[in-house]
């Protein structure tokens, strides 16, 4: 089959395009006619090798164990294993090819890719293969950090980061909770992030959330961006402030750790700022939290604009595309018959 393959560590413009074996399913996965990956920064990551710890955390320390990148899929079901019992050769399905919350390539970008079973939910009618690709990563996140007994109904709720992928459906989840969404992003994304139903945006250029004199209940942070003595300005003192983290590509963030020693910070300062608390590193249960994506999207509480659809053989200029902070919206790979 054609893929995307990694052989190092390093520039995405290294990946190429060449002919690799067909994977088979384990007993407990289904193997997928892909016919769309999404490319997010996660993908991004693995490929850069940076921070130099995911490489202990799945990814191989000298080079890429798994040589073909990606994580997020939608295509149909070729084939099951022994043990699955939920999907059968023909379904149309999207789902993340990775176990757990490893951080490492997934096999994604190529004609055909294996997924765990839990990891994967039946695609929605009326939804292209494209979106459903562009869901399964970013909505794992999002979903799993801003769970509904987070966002009491009324509740004001701002998004830093909002147009991104992980933000735009936090903002879509905040809505469907019931809550007011200030929307914080650059003034080009404005227009996105109301059409995603955002009450109010904000244009970081030229305001800064943290010293408007307005507090919310709930800040969602996507790019961590403020330190969090900053944060708590704009945090009502009964509410609750959830990092995600995002190194920018490499240019915030430890060379070596990324976000990890900011969030182990803020986890220690929990003890003492109930505004921290609430958060939980409990392994995410995949199967309710995909269920509960399809069920979104079907009844269209949340949807995905896309950006832009790259071939397959153009995987580095896409990522490329979605290094420059240009996209509006999603950046997908189509993989042709």
């Amino acid at each position: 089959m054609r893929a995307i393959v990694q052989g190092r560590y390093g520039s995405v413009d290294d990946l190429s395009l060449s002919e690799v074996p067909r994977p088979d399913p384990a007993e407990d996965e289904v193997l997928v006619r892909v016919r769309a990956a999404s490319v997010h920064p996660d993908v991004w990551h693995v490929v850069a090798g940076r921070p130099a710890v995911l490489r202990l955390m799945g990814s191989g320390v000298r080079r890429p164990r798994e040589r073909v990148p990606g994580t997020d899929v939608a295509g149909v079901v070729e084939s099951v294993g022994s043990a699955v019992t939920r999907f059968e050769p023909g379904d149309e399905v999207f789902g993340e090819t990775i176990r757990g919350i490893q951080w490492r390539n997934g096999g994604a970008f190529a004609e055909y890719a294996t997924a765990p079973e839990e990891g994967v939910a039946l695609k929605p009618s009326g939804v292209s293969f494209e979106e459903a690709a562009a869901v399964p990563t970013a909505g794992l996140i999002a979903l799993n950090n801003l769970p509904r007994r987070r966002v009491p109904f009324g509740s004001r709720v701002l998004v830093n980061g909002a147009a991104g992928g992980v933000g735009a459906i936090a903002v879509q989840l905040a809505k469907a909770y019931g809550g007011h969404v200030t929307g914080v992003d650059h003034a080009s994304k404005l227009a996105l992030v109301r059409s995603l139903g955002a009450d109010r945006v904000i244009d970081y250029t030229s305001e800064d959330f943290t010293r408007s004199g307005e507090q919310w209940d709930l800040i969602f942070d996507v790019p961590g961006n403020h330190s969090f003595k900053a944060i708590r300005r704009a945090l009502d003192p009964r509410g609750s402030y959830i990092l995600i983290g995002h190194d920018a590509f490499g240019a915030t963030g430890h060379r070596w750790l990324g976000s990890i020693p900011r969030v182990l910070g803020l986890v220690a300062r929990s003890a003492v700022s109930p505004q921290l608390r609430g958060g939980s590193f409990a392994s995410p249960d995949k199967r309710q939290l995909m269920g509960t994506l399809a069920s979104l999207m079907q009844t269209g509480q949340l949807r995905v604009v896309i950006d832009r659809i790259f071939p397959l053989s153009q995987a580095p200029q896409a990522l490329r595309h979605l290094m420059s902070g240009q996209p509006l919206g999603r950046v997908v790979v189509r993989i042709d018959d």
